[in-house]
């Protein structure tokens, strides 16, 4: 049986129960004044010297490789800028409830990554293309199913009504940009299955939800919290755009 095959043939698994094989709280959070809309403008204009960390998976898949494209969408909150997040709906066939940029693949019709990561934030959650300044493009990340995505990174400005396509998208929530440039929430896990290995990140992120009256919902208090997994290709490029900021 060739490694191809053996890597297809991995495991379901639930990514929460996979041990955690270290935490990088020996490296610096990214500075505060890095972390706005104007300077990280510049610092796509003006990238510094630096290398992304991860750039290809292991393949797991019997696929052809696809062009996809992510939005980094930066919201730019009075308290500081926010990523746009979304759970996947488990209606889909790759990637199913995990949490992920809005993106996929770049189709016949699109003008260019940019323009088909615009599309699929617009179609994924209704997120009007008014609204978002591209700013930039971080490095190429191959996923283990051959998606070969490019994330486009870009600031939005408030005031959307976000309308998620039931379909595609199960839920969208915001996580402070400081909160995953800070390298005391990556965390490590490894799994080995059949003589191979695989690694990855993850950045779990407690989200404070507050339910409505008259849902149906009755938690003991009328706040709640959920555990937001971030792990995997988002995290795979959220590390690298921690190292491009930190370089």
């Amino acid at each position: 049986m060739n490694t191809q095959t053996l890597l297809s043939q991995l495991p379901n698994f639930n990514p929460r129960d996979v041990p955690v094989t270290g935490i990088d709280t020996h490296l610096p959070a990214v500075p505060t004044e890095r972390l706005t809309p104007d300077a990280l403008r510049q610092r796509f204009v003006h990238p510094p010297a630096w290398q992304p960390e991860l750039r290809e998976e292991p393949r797991f898949a019997d696929r052809a490789p696809a062009a996809a494209a992510v939005l980094v969408p930066l919201v730019n909150r009075p308290s500081g800028l926010s990523v746009l997040l979304t759970e996947r709906s488990h209606k889909l066939s790759t990637h199913s409830g995990q949490v992920a940029f809005p993106g996929g693949r770049v189709d016949p019709e699109d003008v260019d990554v940019v323009d088909a990561a615009l599309r699929e934030a617009q179609e994924e959650v209704d997120l009007p293309r008014g609204h978002v300044d591209v700013i930039g493009q971080l490095p190429v990340y191959v996923t283990g199913t051959q998606f070969i995505i490019t994330p486009v990174v870009a600031v939005v400005r408030p005031g959307f009504v976000l309308h998620p396509n039931p379909d595609e998208v199960a839920h969208a929530f915001e996580v402070p940009l400081s909160f995953l440039m800070n390298p005391a929430h990556h965390r490590r896990h490894r799994l080995e299955w059949q003589g191979h290995v695989r690694e990855w990140y993850s950045m779990p992120y407690v989200e404070r939800v507050r339910i409505e009256p008259g849902t149906g919902e009755s938690p003991p208090t009328p706040d709640s919290e959920i555990e937001r997994y971030i792990w995997g290709a988002t995290a795979g490029m959220l590390r690298n755009f921690y190292r491009f900021l930190s370089a």
